[in-house]
């Protein structure tokens, strides 16, 4: 399975989030909820960018060579670049869900957010 077809079935399973291709930044995929962007990613889903909490994107830059902090000022609020190879493992893509789903928690309102961390069955 391809970096997108991977990130496209976490964000499934969130609330209300859909996939905004942005003209603007030649077709780049963004993943909201209710107009607010929560992941940035390259057409190969190889670059990801998601929101953290500070404290959080700072213990990640710090110790994942793989991370920075987002560019345009972002980085400052959390926001930090993620590089993940096509042949990443699965304990990388375990990160990576991870991360996913606190930026959809940090960006989503409260109720969708709870919703997100406990589904009904």
């Amino acid at each position: 399975m391809d970096n997108m077809s991977r990130v496209e079935r976490i964000v499934a399973t969130l609330p209300e989030a859909v996939r905004i291709d942005v003209a603007e930044w030649g077709d780049h995929p963004t993943f909201r909820v209710r107009g607010k962007n929560f992941v940035f990613a390259d057409d190969r889903a190889e670059n990801l960018t998601v929101k953290l909490s500070k404290d959080e994107a700072e213990a990640v830059v710090a110790t994942d060579p793989a991370a920075a902090p987002a560019g345009y000022g972002l980085g400052r609020h959390g926001w930090v670049a993620l590089t993940v190879p096509a042949d990443a493992d699965d304990e990388r893509w375990t990160q990576v869900e991870e991360w996913i789903r606190t930026s959809y928690s940090l960006v989503a309102p409260k109720a969708l957010a709870r919703r997100a961390e406990s589904p009904t069955t």
